[in-house]
C-alpha cells in the first residue's frame, strides 16, 4: 500500500528550528518528485516547497532562505529544515508525492497524514 509518514512536528519556540521528515513506501520513490505543503486554520492548502526527482529545489517566497529541502533516494526520504521560524509558519505540514512529469512520469498526487507545526512564545 502506497504511504507517505510524516514526522518531526512539534512546538517551537519563535526563531527555532524543525526538522521534518516524510517516508515513503511502496514506491518507486526515485522517478517522484516530492513537496512539503501546509495548511493553517482557516487557509488554503499552500506549497512551501517542492523538490524534483533530480534534486533540484523550489520554495515558496515565504521561505525561501529559511526553509530547506532535501530527499535521500537510497532512504525513500524527503526532509524539510526550518530554520528562523515564525508564529506564521504555524500549520499542519503535509508531505506530498507527484510523479516527476519532466521525465516523463504521471500518476495521481498522494499525500501523508499531516504533522502539525507549532511556533509559539
Amino acid at each position: 500500500q502506497v504511504q507517505l509518514v510524516e514526522s518531526g512536528g512539534g512546538l517551537v519556540l519563535p526563531g527555532g528550528s524543525l526538522k521534518l521528515s516524510c517516508v515513503a513506501s511502496e514506491i518507486i520513490f526515485g522517478l517522484y518528485a516530492m513537496g512539503w505543503y501546509r495548511q493553517a486554520p482557516g487557509k488554503q492548502r499552500e506549497l512551501v516547497a517542492k523538490i524534483s526527482s533530480s534534486g533540484r529545489p523550489t520554495y515558496a517566497d515565504s521561505v525561501k532562505g529559511r526553509f530547506t529541502i532535501s530527499r535521500d533516494n537510497a532512504l525513500n526520504t524527503v526532509y524539510l529544515q526550518m530554520n528562523s521560524l515564525k508564529p506564521e509558519d504555524t500549520a499542519v505540514y503535509y508531505c506530498n508525492a507527484v510523479g516527476d512529469t519532466t521525465i516523463g512520469i504521471r500518476t495521481n498526487d498522494i499525500w501523508g497524514q499531516g504533522t502539525q507545526v507549532t511556533v509559539s512564545s
